[in-house]
């Protein structure tokens, strides 16, 4: 039987439309910001504390805005599922807005149409979001 964790992911774009991707240290998939809630944290609290640690972005919790949940294969951990909350930021953000921290080893902004040029990403973000989001009016 698989593990199943619980994880907030959060969907970030520049102003041309780029969602912002990150891969954490010592793993070679790209995903959203985001992680898992601790002890009493709603989704929503899980995606904006997330944010500030991984990339420097402050946005409130209840600014967030619910994209949808999904389970799926974990992308970095052995005989696992993730259960993923997938929440998007208000507004657009200048890449140099963001940096990476705390365990992202590396940013990139990625063109939703384009996704299919990248064999690097987790599997929520290929097989879940990415799908939803091309042809669907962009969240900037």
């Amino acid at each position: 039987m698989k593990n199943v964790l619980k994880v907030s992911a959060v969907c970030v774009y520049d102003p041309t439309g780029r969602l912002l991707t990150v891969r954490k240290s010592g793993t070679s998939k790209f995903m959203h910001p985001g992680g898992k809630p601790e002890q009493g944290e709603s989704a929503a609290d899980a995606g904006a504390r997330e944010l500030a640690e991984e990339v420097g972005l402050h946005v409130a919790a209840a600014e967030l805005e619910l994209v949808g949940v999904w389970t799926c294969t974990a992308a970095n951990e052995s005989n696992t599922d993730i259960e993923a909350t997938v929440f998007t930021a208000p507004g657009s953000w200048a890449a140099d807005s963001v940096q990476p921290a705390a365990e992202i080893a590396e940013l990139r902004w990625m063109a939703v149409d384009r996704a299919a040029d990248f064999d690097d990403l987790a599997p929520l973000l290929s097989e879940y979001v990415l799908p939803l989001l091309i042809g669907s009016p962009q969240h900037p």
